[in-house]
């Protein structure tokens, strides 16, 4: 007979965090819950194989699988997982994808280029999964790409608690900064649960990856400044704009990023840079030079994404995890509930 409890199984990308959000179910649950044992292993050739070691026959499997760096052998793990599952009678089959690679690529910006992320979501549709849980799209309307149902969280109240904490409640003199203005609307949501005001850093650039200029629109003269953004990858534009804020008079600047991909030179040039802190999410597995850096700090996402599998799995609000009163017992071990009084 199907077990009453929701299954998870975990690919190669991120297995600290599948192993925390069995962690933080078997609270929930208040019985044991851990990741079905299977084998996600390569050829000599490269080419991926699972196999499933338990019966998933009428069960509702969710794997757990961000499709981080290298993208598409994770992507493909994803699928032949999903697709090694289907042929397996499981019941239903949801995606966990903390991170959804190729996001960035979600519209035509010139001539004769693709739109990669409707292909990657055609090609989960397709491969047998039927719900998507995700995290910080870089665009909302990915959502719309998937014929799907598709649960998109987000780390703004993470954040939010995270700020409240560590500048002890004090938001007088802290601002919160877009660096960009698309990201306009995901600043302001964090600027609004922390009741502190927005600026925007404007950039313009002469072509692809290089940034020609920087102005900032707002007074940020003696202001904690926070930059927040969805996606940090070479850092680049990111320690620029926290030099160009020191530059117009902010006392300190701290950034606060959903996914922190951190390839290349990134990790150097933040730890070079003038930003006091900088915190990422644990979507994507940290390196071992981003453990080390010494104002990287990580905050967990474990406990928001195991509620919301409880959640998806009992057929109960996913959009209630968006509300402050019901975030703060999640992450009360974290933080405290009474700072959310002062």
């Amino acid at each position: 007979m199907p077990s009453t409890e929701p299954k998870l199984i975990s690919g190669n990308a991120n297995r600290p965090l599948a192993e925390a959000i069995a962690r933080r179910m078997s609270m929930h649950r208040g019985m044991q819950v851990g990741l079905v044992d299977a084998r996600v292993e390569r050829f000599n050739d490269q080419e991926i194989f699972v196999e499933v070691y338990e019966n998933v026959r009428g069960e509702d499997m969710f794997i757990i699988q961000p499709t981080s760096k290298p993208a598409n052998d994770n992507l493909m793990e994803l699928l032949i997982m999903a697709d090694a599952l289907r042929r397996s009678s499981a019941a239903r089959v949801t995606a966990v994808i903390p991170y959804f690679g190729y996001a960035r690529q979600d519209r035509r910006t010139k001539a004769r280029t693709p739109i990669s992320a409707k292909l990657v979501s055609n090609l989960i549709t397709h491969g047998g999964v039927e719900r998507v849980l995700t995290m910080d799209l870089h665009a909302a309307q990915i959502q719309g790409f998937f014929d799907i149902p598709v649960d998109n969280l987000y780390a703004s109240p993470i954040f939010a608690l995270d700020i409240l904490h560590q500048f002890d409640g004090d938001m007088s003199d802290v601002m919160v900064i877009s660096p960009d203005v698309g990201g306009v609307s995901r600043a302001r949501e964090l600027a609004t649960r922390i009741g502190a005001p927005l600026a925007i850093v404007d950039k313009r650039r002469e072509k692809a990856g290089e940034v020609a200029g920087m102005t900032v629109i707002g007074d940020v003269t003696d202001k904690k400044c926070i930059i927040v953004d969805d996606i940090c990858d070479t850092a680049g534009t990111l320690c620029k704009a926290a030099t160009v804020l020191m530059e117009a008079g902010a006392t300190e600047v701290h950034a606060y990023t959903t996914h922190g991909v951190l390839s290349g030179p990134a990790v150097e040039r933040i730890s070079k840079s003038v930003l006091k802190s900088m915190v990422i999410t644990d979507t994507i597995e940290a390196s071992d030079p981003v453990k080390s850096c010494p104002n990287i700090r990580i905050v967990p996402t474990a406990p928001m994404l195991a509620q919301a599998i409880v959640n998806i799995w009992s057929g109960t609000s996913v959009s209630s995890l968006f509300d402050t009163a019901s975030l703060v017992p999640i992450y009360e071990g974290l933080y405290p509930r009474g700072m959310w009084g002062r």
